[in-house]
């Protein structure tokens, strides 16, 4: 066996939030001191590896002197006190409000994870998605107008189209958000979404772009042009925090696992 040594690429206080929160979790739980394998800054460490390296947990755990059960347990502790600081969707729409944006974006991504049985009433896969060839999660996000990631929604299994996740999760906000003066954005998949959700106007089939009138071409591009930068509000989640590019705990957790990336990323600036 080699030993090395290794630096976690996060800045302190992010770590230093984590285990704050672990520490009061434990407080709250009733944890008597010094009965854990690990205290809160260690446990933080681990979990916080797992987000920015997708490490298995055997290893993680190995590395911190657990058992991979242990392992698990502290890993799944550390997402749901982080995703339990995640604002709900209204509370982020009165936010946007209060701050004065002009519109928000939504979006929707598959985050990937490992086969998982479940069969939808047609005989498909239920975690599957046909249009990106591979099984995983629906999520939804909402992003503000530079981009930023507001909100992720739970998740729904990977065969659920976008504006189905969105009826379910966002839409009925949205209306309300809409009425008081905050549109939302998004693309051709949330067509028929309803008033107050600004989506491109679809060509007519088989015919070219042209085919549609100069107004509705230019509305189109302005559509485009300005919610292109909510594109970015799931990939810097991906990119940033590297498990959600394919999750390999149940995918039943995909949500508070993007609801507790979405809290640390907030917490780095």
């Amino acid at each position: 066996m080699v030993i090395y040594a290794a630096a976690l690429d996060v800045p302190r206080h992010v770590v230093e939030y984590l285990s704050r929160l672990l520490a009061a979790h434990r407080r709250r739980i009733g944890t008597p001191r010094v009965s854990r394998a690990l205290g809160p800054f260690r446990q933080a460490v681990l979990v916080l590896r797992w987000f920015r390296e997708r490490g298995c947990v055997h290893c993680l755990a190995r590395d911190a002197g657990v058992s991979q059960a242990t392992g698990y347990r502290y890993l799944h502790e550390g997402i749901d006190v982080l995703a339990d600081q995640a604002s709900d969707l209204h509370q982020v729409l009165d936010r946007c409000h209060r701050e004065g944006m002009t519109h928000v974006i939504l979006d929707g991504t598959l985050i990937e994870s490992d086969r998982v049985a479940g069969v939808r009433d047609n005989g498909n896969d239920l975690w599957f998605s046909q249009k990106h060839k591979a099984f995983g999660g629906n999520v939804q996000f909402l992003s503000a107008p530079d981009g930023t990631p507001l909100w992720v929604s739970d998740v729904e299994p990977g065969s659920t189209p976008d504006l189905t996740a969105a009826r379910i999760h966002a839409l009925p906000a949205l209306y309300k958000a809409a009425a008081d003066g905050l549109p939302t954005l998004a693309d051709k998949g949330y067509i028929g979404a309803g008033i107050g959700i600004l989506v491109p106007v679809r060509r007519p089939k088989g015919r070219s772009e042209q085919t549609l009138d100069s107004d509705t071409r230019t509305t189109n591009s302005l559509i485009r042009g300005v919610r292109a930068l909510g594109e970015r509000a799931a990939a810097e989640l991906k990119q940033r925090w590297r498990t959600l590019q394919h999750v390999t705990l149940s995918p039943s957790r995909i949500g508070n696992i993007a609801r507790a990336a979405l809290v640390l990323n907030g917490i780095w600036k």
